[in-house]
C-alpha cells in the first residue's frame, strides 16, 4: 500500500572542475602504521596494517578501555580505594613502586596506567575489575573479539613481554577509536603533561611528549620494549576532528613521534569532518487515519560525513520522503532517507524517522473527523 516516491527537498552541488589530489603520504618510519578517523572509524592511511605485531604498553589501552566501562556502568567507581596485591606490586617494567598493601584510588591508578604506564597499577585495576589478572585478560580478549579485532590475542593487561601477546595497527585503531568515542572522560588523565601521586610525593611525567609539543593532543598511549621496539597510539583533535594515528615497531622513540606527526599532519591537512543537512527544513508527512492528520519527519542520526578537503564543495544530499504513512505510526518509524553524496558518489545514507508517534483513530474518532470535515465543507 505504501508508495514511495523520491522527492529532492534538497540539492546543494558545485563540481570542481578537477579534483586536487590528496597531499603526499606521510613519512613513516615504523614496521606498521595506521590513521583513523574517530567519529566513522575511516582508515585515512595505512601500511602493514594487519601484521600481528607485539605491542608493548600500547596494550594498556584495552585495560583503560575495560576500566572506563566499568566506571561508566557504575561498578567501579574513580574515587573507590584500592588495595595493592603482591602480584600487583611484583610488576616489573615501568611502575610506580606500589606496595603490598598500600591502597590508592581509582583515579590516581588511572593517572598512574595514562601517565607513566605503571604496569604494577594496570594489574591492581585489572584485579579490582575482574578480580583477578587472568579473568580480566579473558575479558580483554573477549572485548577485542566483540570489536572485531581478528589479529589481537592478548596474554597480559601490561604489555610486558609473553608468547603470544600479539596485536595489529588495525586493531590497536579500533580498541583506540572504542576508548575516545565512548569514553571521552579518558582525556582527563591521557592529557596530563605532568602530575603527582600520594600527596605529591610522586611525580608523574607523561611519556607521550605530543601532549605537550603537538598541537592538539588527547592522548593516548606510549609502549616499547626490546622486542616490539617503540610504538604509539596517538590522538588528537582539531577542528572538531580528532585523528588516531598508531605506530607499531618504530626504530626509536624520535621516530615514532616524528611518524606520528607526519601522519597526523597529513590527516588534518587533508580532511574534514562535515555536517551535511537538507537546504530546507523537512515537510510533514500525512497520516491516514491518525489521530493527527500529519508526523514530522527527522534524521534518525548524525549527518557528519568524512571528506577531503578538495570535496568540500562537491557534497550533495538527496531527501526521498513518503508521500503518506498509515497509522498507526510509532516514534522512530522510518519514513524516508538523506542520502548524502560526494563527487556523485554514496559517501552515507542516513534514515528519516517519525519525531513522535501517532495513535490510528478509533471507530468514534473516524465519525467525529467525518462529521467535521462534512460540516467544514457546508
Amino acid at each position: 500500500m505504501k508508495k514511495w516516491m523520491a522527492a529532492l527537498l534538497a540539492v546543494s552541488l558545485c563540481i570542481l572542475p578537477a579534483r586536487a589530489a590528496v597531499a603526499g603520504a606521510p613519512e613513516v618510519a615504523a614496521g606498521a602504521a595506521v590513521l583513523m578517523e574517530k567519529e566513522t572509524g575511516t582508515v585515512l592511511y595505512e601500511e602493514h596494517a594487519h601484521d600481528k605485531l607485539e605491542p608493548a604498553s600500547v596494550t594498556k589501552v584495552m585495560t583503560l578501555l575495560l576500566v572506563m566501562e566499568a566506571i561508566d556502568n557504575g561498578t567501579l567507581g574513580v574515587d573507590e580505594t584500592v588495595q595493592v596485591s603482591a602480584r600487583a606490586a611484583s610488576m616489573g617494567g615501568s611502575q610506580v613502586y606500589l606496595k603490598e598493601g598500600e591502597t590508592m584510588t581509582v583515579r590516581d591508578l588511572l593517572k598512574a596506567v595514562a601517565v607513566v604506564s605503571g604496569n604494577d597499577a594496570a594489574v591492581t585495576l585489572a584485579e579490582r575489575v575482574a578480580g583477578s589478572e587472568s579473568a580480566f585478560v579473558e575479558r580483554m580478549n573477549q572485548r577485542a573479539a566483540e570489536l572485531g579485532m581478528a589479529d589481537t590475542t592478548f596474554m597480559n593487561c601490561t604489555g610486558l613481554p609473553a608468547a603470544g601477546h600479539l596485536t595489529s595497527a588495525h586493531d590497536i585503531a579500533v580498541m583506540s577509536r572504542e576508548l575516545i568515542l565512548h569514553h571521552p572522560a579518558i582525556r582527563e588523565y591521557t592529557t596530563i603533561w605532568m602530575d603527582s601521586i600520594r600527596d605529591g610525593a610522586f611525580q608523574l611525567s607523561n611519556t607521550n611528549k605530543l601532549i605537550r609539543f603537538y598541537d592538539g593532543a588527547t592522548g593516548l598511549k606510549t609502549g616499547s620494549t626490546d622486542a616490539a621496539l617503540y610504538c604509539l597510539s596517538a590522538t588528537a583533535e582539531r577542528d572538531g576532528m580528532e585523528l588516531i594515528a598508531v605506530i607499531l615497531k618504530s626504530p626509536t622513540s624520535a621516530q615514532r613521534f616524528e611518524t606520528a606527526k607526519s601522519m597526523l599532519d597529513f590527516g588534518f591537512a587533508n580532511y574534514t569532518v562535515l555536517d551535511a543537512h537538507p537546504a530546507q527544513a523537512l515537510v510533514p508527512v500525512d497520516v491516514l487515519l491518525g489521530e493527527a492528520e500529519q508526523v514530522q519527519p527527522v534524521l534518525a542520526g548524525t549527518s557528519r560525513v568524512l571528506v577531503e578537503k578538495a570535496q568540500i564543495n562537491e557534497v550533495e544530499t538527496r531527501i526521498a520522503l513518503t508521500p503518506n504513512v498509515e497509522a498507526p505510526v510509532e516514534e522512530g518509524q522510518k519514513l524516508g532517507e538523506m542520502t548524502v553524496l560526494v563527487g556523485g558518489e554514496v559517501k552515507e545514507t542516513i534514515p528519516i524517522v517519525a519525531a513522535q508517534a501517532v495513535p490510528r483513530l478509533t471507530i468514534p474518532g473516524i465519525f467525529q473527523n467525518l462529521l467535521k470535515h462534512f460540516f467544514m465543507a457546508k
